[in-house]
Formats: C-alpha cells, structure tokens, sequence
C-alpha cells in the first residue's frame, strides 16, 4: 500500500468519522481501509483513532496529524493542476452533485460532449433535492438552486431562475383559481411541499405589493424529491412551486397551468459551490465552464 494513499483513506475516515463511509468514498473494501490506517499508525508509531464496535473518534494525535494530511493532499493536487495547466491535458475523477431537476436536465444531457472534449476526465454525478456537504461527501463542484449556508465555500453564480406556482386544470376545477398567496395561507389550497431531513425553510416567498411575503402554507403530501411534487401537480393532488425550466413543457402543453399570478415567487438563484483549492484544478474549472455556459443558454428559453 502507498504512503499516499494511506494518508487520502485517514483524511476521508476523520472526515466522514466512519472506517465503512470512507472505504466506499475510496472505492475500497473495509478491510482494506482498516489495514491503510493501520499500516499508517504503525509508522508514525501512535494511535490515530480510538475504535470499538459502535464508535470512532479521532486522538489528539490524529486531530494534530489531519491538518497536516490536508496540506500534503493540497500540495499534490496543486501540482498536479500545474502540470495538466501546462500540457492542456486533464485528467482524473471529478465528483459533482446537483439538485435532480438541475442534474436530469441541465447537467447530465451534456455530460457526454464534456467526455469526448476530455476524454481523460471520469465524472461521478450524484443527483439529489437534499443539502449537500461537500467536504463530507468528497465533492467538487455542487449545483445548487437557493443560498449557500456554508460561508466557507466559493460560490459561481449561474442565473435567477423564475419560479411559478402551478397546479393541473382539473385541480383548478375542483377547487378554485387562487390569485394571491393571502388565499393560498388561509388552509384552502394543498400545497405540495418540497422537504427533507435538515430543511430549515418550510415557507413560500412571494412577491408581494411592498415586498416579499414568506406564508406558511399546508398540504398533505411532502417529498424530497422537485420531480415528485411535479408528477403530483400534474395528478391534481395539489399546487407545486417549480422552477419554469423544470416544468416548461407542462405549461405550454396545458398539463399544468400558472396560480397565484397576482404574488408569484421570488426567482431562485442557480450557482455552484467548490473550495478554492478545488477551483486551482483546471477539470474543475474547465467543467464549471462547459456546464454553467450551455446552463445559461437553456435558461433563456
């Protein structure tokens, strides 16, 4: 086993505090994970993680030895960008996330110009409506729609995304056209919410006469997935807030049609995170770039 590749596995099972999370981060077997960590003890002759049956924390000499495992990694990377940088030849595996309704129709129907543009580059797209952490999950460039909470993280604006509220005819019909979000509050609407374990934001933000207006709405049905709630609205089981890029087609066919004209939502802004070592790596920047240029093109649709 490397001496690199020892000290990658350490970083990732102090990160993710977990032998089974960082084997499969690293594509390897647990007890291939145990045995990196292992062997890595062994020459620095101290103990890096107490372990039992249900737990691992890190010593205090593996606190003191992560932060210099972190720098090693950056410095390789760095030099690695460096020499890609000189001969226009990138290479390696790019880990990218983005929300399920960015990722399906924004991202992946272009991943496969970027690999026959770069054919050395691996992509592993994990889609996903839930917050993302991007150290945890080994990521390096993650879409999101909304605001970053992490004020650590570089952020690339995309666009603002408009938004609509939209519902089918036959829910229109059966239970009205509400013209503002005063109607929508009032309980007589279900709402078809987009949540997920750690959501902090269970309210609609519309625009109001002075102002946006955040209302509690209600609903009977909830899910972690935008394309869910859309195939709901698209039942008659409720009213949904979309993105326009994601339900495009809905609307002009007349599945679905705008609600709540009078109060819409606020547009949503579309970005991208990375760290700023992660930007030094030309894939990165080269996949920002490929990706957030035809993004942009098919949000002016």
């Amino acid at each position: 086993m490397s001496y690199f590749d020892n000290i990658r596995t350490f970083v990732r099972v102090y990160e993710l505090g977990s032998m089974s999370a960082a084997a499969r981060d690293q594509r390897v077997s647990p007890a291939v994970a145990s045995a990196r960590i292992t062997q890595l003890e062994g020459h620095l002759g101290v103990r890096l993680f107490q372990r039992t049956t249900r737990s691992l924390s890190a010593t205090e000499q593996g606190r003191i030895f992560y932060d210099g495992a972190c720098k090693i990694l950056a410095s390789v990377a760095e030099a690695e960008a460096g020499i890609e940088d000189v001969t226009d030849n990138p290479r390696g595996t790019l880990h990218v996330a983005a929300p399920l309704g960015v990722g399906r129709r924004l991202i992946a129907p272009h991943v496969p110009a970027f690999a026959e543009a770069y054919p050395l580059v691996d992509l592993r797209l994990r889609l996903s409506d839930r917050k993302l952490d991007l150290t945890a999950e080994g990521l390096d460039v993650a879409f999101f729609l909304g605001r970053p909470q992490d004020s650590t993280l570089r952020i690339r604006k995309v666009a603002d995304c408009e938004r609509v509220l939209c519902a089918s005819p036959a829910y229109v019909a059966a239970h009205g056209h509400p013209r503002s979000g005063a109607e929508i509050d009032r309980g007589q609407h279900n709402c078809l919410n987009l949540r997920f374990p750690g959501a902090t934001e269970f309210r609609w933000q519309l625009q109001g006469p002075e102002g946006a207006v955040k209302y509690d709405v209600r609903g009977r049905f909830e899910s972690d997935d935008g394309d869910v709630l859309t195939d709901w609205a698209l039942a008659g089981a409720g009213i949904a807030m979309k993105p326009i890029f994601e339900i495009a087609e809905h609307l002009q066919s007349g599945a679905l049609v705008r609600v709540v004209e009078d109060t819409p939502p606020l547009p949503v802004q579309m970005a991208c995170l990375y760290t700023h070592r992660r930007h030094q790596d030309p894939k990165t920047r080269l996949f920002m770039d490929f990706m957030i240029a035809r993004m942009e093109d098919a949000l002016k649709v």
